[in-house]
């Protein structure tokens, strides 16, 4: 009988590049069992991802594969979401302070209409996207918890900033400028989904609203 490596045999030899997708989602699983095998494993998870795309690959989704649990499928995805982090750190802007945040809110700083945006961040705070939400008057900026935290949920969102620019110019924070914060934190912690800061931005500079 021809003894025939293992994939992870055939990792350590040859370096990752040499494993095929299957073989790489063998190590990933590790030991399978007496009812699916670490390969049949391996070929269902796979199945599963191209059916649901692995951006969008959940704990529970990976759950439903047989002969994975709750150990298994954690570590699958943090294995997962490290390396994409790692693999979009060029490109993707880290906003880890209310200056970085505030460069990301200066298409709005002079608009002659109030807008308010939102930037949604991942678990290391870097950017996944940046859209403006609600268009008001010259005077003001009506916004929904819902039309905040629908996109931020389609994000996967870790967390949130928001932003708006005041016409005016000023940088004075007014009551409703407070309440919306209130109302947006109170919101995300239902969710699940970190308010980090709501800033108020003109060209004179940018100021916290929380």
């Amino acid at each position: 009988m021809t003894y025939q490596e293992s994939p992870r045999e055939k990792l350590i030899k040859k370096g990752a590049v040499a494993l095929t997708d299957i073989e790489l989602l063998q190590v990933m699983v590790g030991n399978g069992s007496e009812a699916n095998d670490d390969k049949q494993i391996a070929k269902n998870l796979n199945t599963l991802i191209q059916k649901i795309g692995a951006e969008c690959l959940t704990v529970e989704d990976i759950k439903t594969v047989k002969g994975l649990g709750d150990c298994k499928a954690s570590a699958i995805i943090a294995s997962m979401e490290f390396w994409r982090r790692r693999l979009t750190k060029q490109t993707a802007p880290l906003i880890d302070s209310p200056e970085s945040a505030a460069e990301q809110f200066d298409f709005i700083k002079d608009k002659r209409q109030e807008h308010f945006a939102l930037l949604t961040l991942d678990g290391a705070r870097r950017l996944i996207q940046c859209r403006t939400i609600t268009i008001g008057t010259l005077t003001s900026s009506l916004v929904h918890p819902r039309e905040v935290f629908s996109p931020a949920i389609e994000d996967r969102a870790a967390s949130i900033i928001i932003g708006h620019n005041h016409p005016s110019g000023m940088l004075d924070i007014s009551e409703q400028d407070r309440e919306v914060s209130k109302c947006i934190k109170k919101a995300g912690e239902l969710l699940g989904i970190r308010l980090d800061d709501h800033l108020i931005v003109s060209e004179a500079g940018y100021v916290s609203a929380i």
